[in-house]
C-alpha cells in the first residue's frame, strides 16, 4: 500500500486535483504541461515543486510491475504520494497483461492513471521485454490495456503509453491506431527511434502520428524552456509536451523563467526537508538546478558537500536566506 515518508497510510480521500481529469485537460484546448517519468527523480518532493510552478500532470518514475505486484517493500520504497500530489500517472514497466493490471488496480485509489512504458531503451529493460521493445508487440500492449480496463472499475481511470517511433513511420501510426482502439486514453511519443540518441528529435512524425489518430497526443523530446514548448506544440499540433531534463535543470521552466530562480531553490530545500529526501537526491537536485547560475569553481566546492548542513551553509552564504 502507498505511504506516506513517515510511515502513515495514504488517506483515500481524493485531493481536488485528483478530480481534475487529465482527459479533459487535454481537449481544452490549452498547453498541458507535464513532468516526465524520471528514474529517481520524478518523486513525491520533486513533483510537489515543479506543481508549484505551473506543472499540471505528473508522472512517477517507471516501476517494475512485477516487483511491485510482489513485494511490500518495493511498493513502499517505489510509490509516495499525497493528498496534494495530482493529478498524476503512475508508471509502469511490464511484459505481462495481468501483472501489470494488478500493479494498476493496486494504485488505482491513489493515482488518475497508469502509463505503459513502451519507449525505455535501455539494454535490462529491454532485455526483460519491457520499455521500447514493446512498441514491436502492438498485440500485447493491446492486451495490457484491456486487461487493465477490465480490473479497474473506475471508467475514469486513464491507462496511456509512452512509445518511441519505427524507423517506418507506419508501424508507429498501425500501434498507435490499434492502441486507440482498445481504449488507450491518450499517448506520448518520444520523437526518436530505439537507436537513436542524442539525435534531432522528429517533430515531424509526432505531427504525422497526432493526424492519424483522433485520442490525444503529448510531444516529448529536447524541450528546455516555456519557449520551445510552446513552439513545438504548435507545430506537432499536439495536446501537450512532457519533459523531463529540462526540468531538472530549471524546475520552474513552465512558469516562464529562463534558469532556476532563487525561490524555486529555496522552494526545494524545504519541501525535500519536510518530505525527508535521502541526502544524494536532495543535493543531486540542487547541482542540476544550479548548472546554470554557478562557475566551474562554485560547482566544484557545491558538488564535493558531503551534508545537508553543509549545503544550508552553502545556501545561506552565497544567496541568503
Amino acid at each position: 500500500m502507498p505511504s506516506r515518508n513517515d510511515g502513515s497510510a495514504v488517506p483515500t480521500k481524493m485531493c481536488q486535483e485528483r478530480k481534475k481529469d487529465p482527459v479533459e485537460m487535454f481537449h481544452s484546448g490549452q498547453l498541458v504541461k507535464v513532468c516526465a517519468p524520471m528514474v529517481r527523480y520524478s518523486k513525491l518532493a520533486f513533483r510537489t515543486l515543479v506543481r508549484k510552478y505551473c506543472c499540471d500532470l505528473c508522472y512517477t518514475p517507471m516501476i517494475v510491475a512485477a516487483d511491485f505486484v510482489r513485494s511490500i517493500k518495493a511498493r513502499d520504497s517505489e510509490f509516495t504520494t499525497n493528498q496534494g500530489d495530482c493529478p498524476l500517472i503512475v508508471q509502469f514497466a511490464a511484459n505481462d497483461a495481468r501483472v501489470l493490471s494488478d500493479a494498476a488496480r493496486i494504485v488505482s485509489p491513489y493515482a488518475n492513471g497508469i502509463d505503459i512504458n513502451c519507449g525505455c531503451p535501455q539494454r535490462w529493460a529491454m532485455a526483460e521485454g519491457y520499455g521500447a521493445c514493446l512498441i514491436n508487440k502492438p498485440e500485447l500492449v493491446q492486451d495490457m490495456v484491456k486487461q487493465v480496463r477490465n480490473q479497474v472499475e473506475n471508467p475514469r481511470f486513464s491507462v496511456s503509453i509512452k512509445i518511441r517511433i519505427h524507423d517506418d513511420l507506419t508501424r508507429t501510426i498501425d500501434l498507435c491506431r490499434k492502441a486507440e482502439a482498445t481504449g488507450v486514453s491518450w499517448i506520448t511519443v518520444h520523437g526518436r527511434t530505439v537507436e537513436e540518441r542524442h539525435h534531432p528529435v522528429h517533430y515531424d512524425a509526432m505531427k504525422i502520428i497526432k493526424e492519424n489518430v483522433s485520442i490525444p497526443v503529448i510531444a516529448n523530446g529536447d524541450i528546455r524552456s516555456l519557449k520551445e514548448a510552446q513552439n513545438v506544440w504548435k507545430i506537432t499540433g499536439t495536446n501537450g509536451v512532457m519533459v523531463a531534463r529540462g526540468l531538472l535543470t530549471n524546475p520552474a521552466m513552465f512558469a516562464g523563467y529562463e534558469e532556476t530562480p532563487l525561490k524555486c531553490i529555496w522552494d526545494w530545500v524545504d519541501i525535500a526537508l519536510e518530505l525527508g529526501t535521502p541526502y544524494i537526491c536532495f543535493h543531486q537536485h540542487l547541482m542540476y538546478m544550479m548548472e546554470k547560475i554557478t562557475s566551474r569553481q562554485e560547482k566544484r566546492v557545491f558538488n564535493a558537500l558531503s551534508s545537508t548542513s553543509a549545503v544550508l551553509d552553502y545556501l545561506t552564504d552565497h544567496y541568503g536566506l
